[in-house]
């Protein structure tokens, strides 16, 4: 709720509640004859409530939220049992789980619904059974009208519930693809502005290295020297070519239909031996016929980087499972294994430059895969659990064979 609300808003309209409270305190004392167990009740519901709402925005923990929502809900079934002649005490029973939409907590939500939901069931079945009219004639009076009108406001709340959530969570997406894509913005102007710079004295030193590497008057030792030098040379043009492939990617390359099966099978080839090094086998499990536009070179080194992070993190003697299917208009590809997993911190963190989990990692890797899903208008997600694995979907826009629109 916090980040949906100031604070200042939040114990503004906090007070104003528990004035309420207060004030429906004050104007039922003169009913009672002392300290009744009834107006004790009331008394201890309204401080715990306002209790509750107040410590809240210190606590923001699930099982708080929980327990607000539980002691709010006593709260309003106390006002209906300790007073039937206010009739409109019902109408807050019926909008309990409103108040949990407030959290932004979809198991919180569905948790209110059916708590009240069985909580009203055995609160009619009191009405009907046990006060038979007595103390609650305008809920027995019309009980089938009652009962309807109860259904229809949870179906109410569950529709502003689901239309709330699925904003929010489109706001929420929108804000990671903002946040993503300021990322690439900022790496791509670094890279502009370092790589060439860097480049140019690189070539320089590589190439003397390479002359005194072939000079038949330099010893053998130096030798070994030198090629480890340009080894390691080698390594930061990579890494300097990673750079301007986020900095400036070709958008002029050309786009071809690709078989997703074939390219798998072939990134499955590839990286066997490197599998197998690693004690971890490659499953396919691919539909034929299923295509997508892209060009087929970024497509395998968008695979061979996902698979090959796939083995390096799987545990020895499993498999990493490579499923591709078609779903509506969408190629969706899945890429599992059952290494240690990620936490929520850790995904949130994907893609962004120099972030690895790896101890010689760059990060532009996945970063660089980012950039080809992004250049063919296509989705990256990841899903992992500690300890259990990570599975990485990509899904593409479907298109279909030109030789398929023949047969067609």
């Amino acid at each position: 709720m916090k980040q949906f609300m100031n604070q200042k808003q939040y114990y503004f309209l906090t007070i104003m509640t528990i004035a309420l409270m207060t004030s429906g305190l004050i104007v039922v004392i003169p009913r009672y004859d002392g300290l009744e167990t009834g107006l004790l009740l009331h008394i201890s519901l309204v401080v715990l409530l306002s209790a509750s709402l107040l410590i809240y925005p210190m606590y923001e923990k699930y099982l708080f939220r929980l327990t607000t929502i539980i002691v709010g809900a006593a709260y309003f079934y106390m006002l209906f049992f300790l007073y039937p002649e206010t009739w409109s005490t019902f109408i807050f029973l019926c909008f309990i789980p409103a108040f949990s939409i407030l959290f932004f907590d979809s198991k919180l939500f569905y948790f209110s619904l059916v708590f009240n939901v069985l909580l009203i069931t055995l609160t009619f079945s009191y009405v009907v059974l046990i006060d038979q009219g007595d103390n609650y004639s305008h809920i027995t009076l019309d009980l089938t009208g009652n009962i309807i009108n109860f259904i229809g406001s949870q179906i109410i709340i569950y529709l502003i519930f689901y239309i709330s959530s699925d904003r929010i969570k489109k706001q929420q997406l929108y804000y990671e693809e903002l946040q993503q894509s300021e990322r690439l913005k900022t790496t791509g102007q670094l890279a502009a502005a370092v790589a060439h710079e860097i480049r140019n004295p690189l070539t320089v030193v590589k190439g003397f290295l390479q002359f005194y590497e072939n000079d038949s008057s330099v010893s053998k030792d130096l030798k070994s020297n030198f090629s480890m030098m340009i080894d390691e040379l080698n390594t930061a043009e990579h890494v300097i070519s990673q750079f301007l492939t986020t900095a400036k990617p070709d958008k002029d390359q050309k786009m071809e239909t690709v078989d997703v099966r074939k390219a798998l099978q072939s990134v499955a080839d590839l990286l066997m031996s490197y599998g197998v090094f690693h004690q971890n086998n490659i499953e396919l499990l691919v539909e034929e016929k299923i295509y997508i536009a892209a060009n087929p070179i970024e497509f395998k080194q968008l695979l061979i980087n996902l698979v090959k992070n796939a083995i390096e993190v799987s545990n020895k003697g499993d498999s990493v499972l490579i499923v591709a299917e078609r779903k509506k208009r969408e190629i969706e590809i899945r890429v599992v294994d059952t290494g240690f997993g990620m936490s929520e911190e850790v995904l949130k963190s994907l893609g962004s430059p120099f972030y690895s989990l790896k101890s010689k990692g760059t990060g532009l890797g996945l970063m660089i895969c980012f950039n080809i899903v992004e250049k063919y208008n296509g989705t990256i997600h990841f899903e992992s659990v500690e300890g259990q694995g990570t599975t990485v979907i990509v899904r593409f826009p479907v298109v279909t064979h030109p030789l398929a629109r023949l047969e067609q």
